[in-house]
């Protein structure tokens, strides 16, 4: 049978053509105003303040990248950053303005030409001022405490611990951005300043336990060194190398978690008596840990330590605790626990030096706490700050 009306040809052809007729009576939308032009440009920093941290990420696993994190602890954010290369050693200068980073660079990322330099930050701006290029001897084992690198007393030199592994420092006339020489220094390593009168001075630990101290005149020549008796017993207890700076010198502590003192306020270092952060029943259950396990406010005279249970090796591991004890009365005064489970154990520690201190503790996760160095009162936590937080400064 035949069915008479359009085909279906037709009936197709005439919806194209309807179709084509309204588009081609519609009228085209108008194009959009283009965006502003943005236009970058850098801030200064805000004030400084002494809740201020600035927090050193090695990047463990990404070691060509390090950087450094500066940090508001009072109102929980991070202000910005700036690189730190391969391995660096981190100092921040005496009146604030300045941070030094002795680094190193590969021409191809991880490998290739091997670059040693000493670079200044401007923390106003948190951009590069400069840079003196050292030899390629500077000590590559990471931040361990606050004398790799470091200042003398009033800003004038900066020491530069080399290791190759024969061990010297190299200093550097700030001022001038000048490396003025290097003095070897019998196998003893790390650059602990100090000024007696108008001579600079600068010690570093030894392995046989003794310390000794370097004196050098404004050339950056050495005038006289001298070596300490032992002050501490390498085979027995030995001392972490890590340690904390005081108004007067420096507080070790050691494998067994016992005080030792070096006070370089006279003509020749002192080493006032040894004392105990554990009991008799808690020696060898409880020990310090971590990469920079211990911290000190000079005024209320707390030092901070972290520790954890465990026997012997286990001294790398972060603490589940940060223990208080008083420097003068040497009597504990509280114990402050760290959420392992969630924060991992208590890696690295600093407390700011001001008249409301703040203690902050760098996690074995890399999170970041700020806590009240007064109460243990846990005020805020950065969940992850970086990659691998391994050294706090607090200028």
């Amino acid at each position: 049978m035949r069915l008479s009306g359009p085909s279906l040809l037709g009936v197709l052809l005439i919806a194209f053509a309807g179709n084509s007729a309204l588009a081609a009576t519609t009228a085209p939308e108008p194009a959009p105003p283009p965006l502003a032009a943005e236009h970058l440009k850098v801030e200064a920093m805000p004030a400084w303040s002494p809740h201020w941290l600035y927090a050193f990420d090695d990047s463990f696993n990404n070691e060509t990248d390090a950087r450094v994190w500066v940090y508001d602890g009072d109102h929980g954010r991070a202000l910005g950053q700036f690189e730190a290369g391969y391995y660096g050693n981190v100092a921040v200068s005496p009146d604030h303005k300045t941070t030094a980073i002795a680094t190193t660079y590969w021409s191809r990322g991880g490998h290739g030409t091997r670059t040693d330099v000493l670079e200044f930050e401007d923390n106003t701006k948190l951009s590069l001022q400069g840079e003196i290029v050292l030899t390629s001897k500077k000590a590559q084992s990471g931040a361990m405490g606050p004398f790799n690198l470091s200042y003398s007393p009033d800003g004038r030199f900066l020491y530069v611990t080399n290791l190759t592994p024969a061990a010297s420092i190299s200093i550097v006339d700030v001022a001038a951005r000048k490396i003025l020489g290097e003095i070897d220094t019998d196998a003893c390593v790390l650059a602990i300043p100090s000024i007696d009168g108008t001579r600079h001075r600068v010690s570093m630990l030894c392995e046989n336990g003794r310390l000794l101290t370097i004196v050098h005149d404004d050339a950056g020549k050495e005038t006289s060194r001298s070596v300490s008796k032992p002050f501490f017993d390498v085979d027995k207890d030995p001392i972490f190398v890590q340690s904390v700076a005081t108004p007067t010198g420096a507080y070790h502590v050691s494998f067994m978690g016992d005080v030792y003192e070096i006070d370089l306020s006279a003509a020749d270092p002192r080493f006032p008596a040894v004392w105990p952060t554990v009991s008799a029943k808690e020696r060898g259950h409880w020990r310090p840990g971590g990469q920079q396990m211990v911290a000190y406010h000079p005024s209320s005279h707390r030092l901070y330590v972290a520790m954890h249970a465990g026997g012997e090796g286990t001294h790398k591991l972060g603490g589940s605790q940060v223990w208080v004890t008083d420097t003068i009365t040497h009597k504990r005064l509280a114990r402050w626990s760290i959420d392992e489970k969630k924060y991992g154990g208590a890696f690295c520690m600093i407390a700011t030096q001001d008249e409301h201190p703040l203690l902050f503790v760098a996690t074995e996760k890399s999170s970041l706490l700020v806590l009240d160095a007064t109460t243990g009162k846990l005020l805020h936590a950065e969940d992850k700050l970086g990659q691998t937080l391994w050294q706090l400064l607090n200028p």
